[in-house]
């Protein structure tokens, strides 16, 4: 998969995953390193161009990894 968005639907929709053990890095101006990391568990919508949690709106643009059980499975 070479988009975010296509790893995080895998993760939520088939059956041997859960998003829940997945984490989040992406790009966010002003944190320490310029990045910010979120458990999948905090995800409450896979938008078309966003991901949504309970407390931001994160464009897939910014996503440059994912780990899932201390595997990364998406990276740029």
């Amino acid at each position: 998969m070479t988009n975010p968005r296509d790893v995080l639907n895998e993760l939520k929709w088939r059956e041997n995953y859960k998003i829940e053990d997945a984490m989040i890095w992406y790009v966010h101006r002003g944190a320490p390193d310029d990045t910010k990391i979120i458990p999948g568990s905090d995800i409450v919508k896979l938008g078309k161009s966003f991901i949504e949690t309970r407390e931001a709106m994160i464009p897939y643009h910014r996503v440059f990894k994912i780990v899932y059980k201390n595997k990364t499975i998406f990276q740029r």
